[in-house]
């Protein structure tokens, strides 16, 4: 054997010993990077739908989405677990329900959406509920991250990035804020989560710290409207390696967020559900605008439970027309089937029905996408 051949003899034996020593959690650059320039987004440095005009408004920057948070839906309450059975099988599957997810996101990008909205702790699977008895959250009691709702996120950022696609990944729900013990529980909560994002080296996400901040449910006083600036600032505050995660937090259907929420957010989010004048989402921009400490900033809608895409006026055509990004909010309404709904497990994550055809063929319309026939 020659000096040369045993050498490289030796670094191909020394290979896997030296990969071995790579820490398993280092992050892996992602392909997918969302980032903001004045009121505009953009992926991987480029403007969104680049070019795009519709009916006289500029859609380029915005980042058209949809409600779909129980990517990683599971519920750890046995009294109330078999709730969610798939009609075929007789029983809930939370490995099913992801991969059925990730298997669906294709088709919502073939129709121009770019961005779509999951929770850590979900969201009512009953679309609107008074109680929520279930436990259906990433959290224990204590804060901490459990490893199986971690693993089925990972997942659905990673498919996310290799499809461009931006997540608006949400840590907290009123429905579910109480399942933490206290405080220090939302505090350690809010780290983990952060934390685990940043080792994973994810730039496809933007952060709503919590679902409507101001709905009177939360339990905790630092998720409610005076203080959720401070989980806010502690998001922002969190760097790896010079890099941090751009962070708001999300109000109910018709409120405009308040000045310490505008000062400290890189984005801003509204909801429009009970908002049955689209006028009322033009007024709600302009007031948001005009909040002390507003500056050139991207606003999205991320939940908004009307429809009427067919009409000329409503809630999305208003929002665009004011340079808007807009999200659609779709549940099963009662005695609904299977097909319809995007918020009440199980889900079939397909556009599978004439209410989801009729929103993502609207989305292809407004950002010069494909439609579905």
């Amino acid at each position: 054997m020659t000096t040369k051949t045993t050498a490289r003899f030796a670094c191909c034996a020394l290979l896997p010993l030296l990969l071995a020593a790579i820490p398993c959690n280092a992050a892996a650059p992602g392909k997918t990077e969302v980032s903001i320039a004045g009121e505009d987004f953009r992926i991987n440095g480029q403007p969104t739908y680049a070019g795009r005009d519709w009916k006289g408004h500029r859609v380029e920057g915005l980042l058209m989405n949809t409600r779909l948070v129980q990517a990683i839906f599971d519920d750890v309450n046995p009294e109330t677990a078999a709730r969610w059975a798939y009609p075929d099988t007789k029983k809930w599957d939370a490995q099913r329900n992801v991969r059925e997810f990730i298997a669906a996101m294709p088709q919502w990008k073939q129709h121009g959406l770019l961005a779509f909205t999951v929770n850590f702790q979900g969201g009512s699977p009953e679309g609107y509920s008074l109680r929520h008895p279930w436990n259906t959250g990433a959290f224990t009691p204590e804060g901490t991250l459990r490893p199986e709702f971690a693993d089925r996120m990972r997942r659905v950022l990673d498919a996310a990035d290799e499809q461009g696609m931006v997540v608006i990944l949400g840590y907290f729900y009123f429905g579910q804020d109480q399942r933490l013990l206290d405080e220090a529980a939302v505090l350690r909560a809010t780290d983990e989560a952060t934390k685990w994002l940043l080792d994973g080296g994810w730039r496809n996400v933007l952060v709503e710290v919590d679902n409507e901040t101001n709905v009177a449910a939360y339990d905790h006083n630092i998720l409610r409207p005076d203080r959720v600036h401070e989980l806010i600032n502690r998001v922002r505050q969190t760097q790896r390696d010079g890099r941090r995660l751009l962070v708001g937090t999300s109000y109910g259907g018709g409120a405009v967020p308040r000045e310490n929420v505008v000062r400290t957010s890189d984005f801003l989010l509204l909801h429009g559900n009970g908002v049955k004048d689209p006028a009322r989402i033009t007024e709600m921009v302009k007031q948001t605008r005009a909040v002390p400490g507003y500056r050139p900033m991207p606003i999205l809608f991320n939940e908004d439970d009307h429809e009427g895409f067919d009409q000329p006026a409503n809630n999305c055509a208003a929002a665009v027309a004011e340079h808007v990004s807009w999200g659609w909010f779709d549940f099963r309404r009662k005695g609904e089937g299977f097909d319809e709904g995007y918020q009440s497990p199980p889900v079939n994550w397909g556009i599978s029905s004439d209410r989801k055809r009729s929103f993502f063929n609207y989305c292809a319309e407004i950002t010069g996408a494909a439609r579905t026939p």
